[in-house]
């Protein structure tokens, strides 16, 4: 039987391997260009499917003809904004909170006691970015009560981020206000746990011979003598899973509100908000929180894809 082989798992660029600190990761809102004002929003991941399109990609090979394309559903609850912060410098310099904020949101942050009320009142030398943080209306999915926050950025100059700040901070924001049909998103969030894993299942390392000692699936060695210490390349066992990853490039197939499409997804349930599908996998498991943002770095393969969709299954 012939031995086999494979490329090595566990990417070095990525250390040091061990859980993300948080479910919603950090991005950098500086570097995301988009046509609307807000750069983001809040997902939950409810499950995979086989689409069923209509090919109109030019000089495609299967252009005008039906194919099947594996794609991923997400809800994505209207969300509201928490509070707008002014930067000066890199940092926060005043924080201005929304009058009308949810019960549950209210158990969960501690509300300063002394706060400027309004946008108006924050003088326009003060500062020179505006970002909201912005929080899912997740109780009307009925996974939890508990919502999800995280910071977004704006789009525009100051004063459009200015007007875009005093006209939604009390308002709901629907996925349709951020993304459209057809274009491209990046997907932050976590990966499946997988625990404490041994060398072979984290890096991919192949098993030893029969005869070999002290274990067959752990590396042959630790290293040289000098220098006297095990780094960071050699493969050991550790935490697998619950990264913080990016699925680049995505392509929207389809959007809108559930009005009961999607019934008795598999450990998930009913979709009852606004719905998203979009091309290829996501990571995580059913019910994980996934950031949506606008395209980093568009290609141009993923961009001339034009798919129609029929029907899923």
């Amino acid at each position: 039987m012939p031995k086999g082989r494979s490329p090595r798992k566990g990417s070095l660029q990525f250390w040091p391997r061990k859980r993300a600190a948080k479910f919603l990761p950090s991005t950098n809102w500086d570097a995301i260009e988009t046509s609307k004002t807000l750069k983001g929003f809040v997902a939950y991941k409810a499950g995979m499917a086989s689409a069923w399109v209509k090919d109109t990609t030019e000089n495609s090979l299967t252009k005008g003809k039906n194919i099947a394309v594996p794609v991923t559903i997400l809800e994505c609850p209207s969300m509201k904004i928490f509070s707008v912060r002014f930067y000066k410098h890199g940092k926060v310099s005043t924080d201005i909170l929304s009058n009308s904020l949810d019960k549950e949101l209210k158990r969960k942050v501690k509300l300063p006691k002394e706060y400027v009320k309004t946008i108006d009142s924050v003088d326009k030398e003060s500062f020179d970015d505006i970002r909201v943080l912005a929080y899912s209306q997740v109780k009307k999915t009925g996974l939890k009560k508990t919502p999800d926050m995280i910071e977004i950025g704006l789009t525009g100059t100051l004063d459009e981020k200015l007007a875009f700040a005093k006209e939604r901070i009390n308002k709901e924001i629907s996925l349709s206000d951020v993304f459209t049909k057809g274009e491209l998103v990046d997907m932050r969030g976590l990966t499946t746990g997988r625990g404490n894993q041994g060398p072979v299942k984290r890096f991919g390392i192949q098993l030893k011979v029969r005869k070999a000692e002290k274990g067959k699936r752990r590396p042959g060695s630790l290293g040289p003598w000098h220098p006297a210490r095990v780094i960071f390349r050699v493969p050991m066992a550790g935490q697998l899973g619950m990264f913080s990853r990016v699925v680049y490039n995505s392509k929207i197939l389809d959007l809108g509100q559930a009005n009961e499409k999607f019934k008795a997804l598999r450990h998930y349930g009913d979709i009852k908000t606004d719905y998203l599908v979009v091309t290829g996998s996501v990571q995580g498991t059913k019910k994980r929180q996934i950031v949506l943002a606008q395209a980093l770095r568009p290609t141009k393969k993923q961009l001339k894809k034009n798919y129609e969709l029929i029907e899923l299954r």
